[in-house]
């Protein structure tokens, strides 16, 4: 089974895109973030077409994410038990869809960003992260996969300058922390192996070329639990979708991460 996530940063905007990496890399099960739409916003007549059934949850604008799936699409659960809300009044945001995909459970997942760590948002991130894994505690004996934006690098090779972030979010030590608890309890990076230092950078800002520099960050990661990890036989990061030169119309900020499992 061949599993890929993207932040697509606006289904609607790179539904082309989308499409095309599908048929390019046969991809079984495609996790989004940032889908930026309903459920009924959703341009699905070609990825259905294709084969794929979809599950999302989403608002116009905001965050959103999917699972695009032509393995099954099983036990569809929208966000994990006690997720944290924001926003006054609190709400939980569209941040979590979880589905089980030819006997895998996967959760696309996109973790808030932070913005800065005196912000409430940062709280919140951490609050989200905590709660998160206290529920993924539970899926580790199965195989899982945790997969998604998690707007977290967590060591300094994932970062292209550690000392530009020394203040700002995604290298907090309790965001590096966070994410390290997720790996204590068993789950694994089934990435960083087959796509080791710069070339495993994920995300580009669109300032000031930084793509075209490679200054980049890894944020976008595939968790497995140990019976999941264990099937792992590949992984690439398909840095042609962040490349503006590449394909039709603007690329997402992200770059895709695939990860291949044996039967």
């Amino acid at each position: 089974m061949r599993l890929a996530t993207w932040n697509v940063n606006s289904l609607r905007s790179r539904i082309d895109r989308v499409e095309a990496f599908l048929d390019r890399h046969e991809v079984d099960v495609l996790a989004l973030q940032e889908t930026k739409a309903r459920e009924d916003q959703l341009p699905l007549m070609g990825l259905e077409s294709r084969g794929y059934e979809v599950a999302a949850a989403g608002t116009s604008q905001w965050n959103g994410v999917a699972i695009v799936s032509r393995v099954g699409l099983d036990d569809v659960q929208v966000g994990f038990p006690e997720a944290p809300g924001w926003g006054d009044p609190l709400e939980t945001e569209s941040r979590a869809i979880g589905a089980v995909c030819g006997g895998v459970r996967v959760w696309s997942l996109y973790v808030p960003n932070g913005r800065k760590p005196d912000d409430p948002h940062y709280v919140y991130k951490l609050d989200w992260l905590s709660r998160l894994h206290d529920a993924a505690r539970g899926w580790v004996d199965e195989p899982t996969a945790l997969v998604g934006d998690w707007n977290i690098a967590p060591t300094d090779q994932d970062v292209f300058d550690p000392a530009q972030f020394t203040k700002s979010t995604h290298v907090t030590p309790p965001e590096r922390e966070a994410f390290g608890r997720f790996l204590e309890t068993g789950y694994a990076d089934v990435v960083r192996p087959h796509v080791p230092g710069d070339a495993g950078y994920t995300y580009w800002d669109y300032y000031r070329q930084r793509f075209e520099r490679n200054r980049g960050m890894r944020i976008d990661f595939v968790l497995g639990s140990p019976t999941l990890a264990e099937r792992v036989t590949g992984a690439f990061v398909d840095r042609d979708e962040r490349d503006p030169a590449q394909g039709s119309g603007s690329p997402s900020d992200h770059a895709p991460v695939v990860v291949d499992l044996a039967d």
